[in-house]
């Protein structure tokens, strides 16, 4: 391994320790071990994002136009913040990771006998810059509670079956019906109260749930 201080901005260049096949095995090894966390957490942000559109998605029971069950799937890929933004970050942070990163080969008698692999540290360091502001955003994204008087399901499909009591096209989430010592807040296919915030509610099959 060797580091080099040239005009153009400093990198390091390493030979792999041995050619032939063993070279195109390690070559391809290396290149999944430090591309591989990029792409780990680009899917972990992805996850997030999905998450939270669905929680968004879900609380739409809520406002006048109701949740309507039957939707384009590439409607809110193409129009949720979060989506567009994995959208433009994942092929530009993988482009940049193409610049930080370079493969030159060493060849003998025409054939491929070994590989030099080229770090360049400024490249590597606005990698990191990007990569540390995606991590703030979606970690600050992922902590932030919602609001509102819907129970947070965030997309998982028991949650959701607990709480939908009539399934409909179109559906509305609000106050059901008042009781003692329980009130009971379900979803309709037409427009409900609002649910009361200062009341204790309970599901369908649940226990009890306090709104605040």
């Amino acid at each position: 391994m060797y580091i080099w201080d040239h005009p153009g901005g400093n990198y390091i260049e390493y030979a792999l320790p041995f050619g032939g096949l063993g070279a195109w095995t390690l070559l391809f090894v290396n290149v999944a071990g430090v591309q591989g966390p990029l792409t780990l957490g680009l899917h972990c942000s992805e996850l997030i994002a999905n998450v939270i559109r669905d929680e968004r998605q879900w609380r739409c029971a809520t406002r006048r136009q109701g949740l309507r069950v039957a939707t384009n799937p590439l409607k809110p890929i193409f129009t949720h913040p979060l989506c567009l933004v994995l959208f433009i970050a994942k092929p530009f942070l993988h482009w940049m990771f193409g610049l930080a990163f370079n493969i030159q080969k060493i060849t003998e008698n025409d054939t491929i006998d070994n590989f030099l692999i080229y770090m360049y540290t400024a490249q590597i360091w606005n990698l990191c810059i990007a990569l540390f502001i995606l991590a703030s955003f979606f970690t600050f994204v992922a902590l932030r509670r919602p609001c509102g008087p819907q129970p947070a399901a965030y997309g998982h499909l028991q949650t959701l079956a607990n709480l939908v009591d009539e399934w409909s096209p179109v559906m509305w989430w609000g106050h059901k019906e008042d009781g003692i010592p329980y009130c009971h807040a379900g979803t309709s296919n037409h427009p409900l109260p609002d649910v009361k915030m200062d009341c204790v509610y309970a599901g369908s099959g649940a226990g009890s749930l306090v709104l605040s």
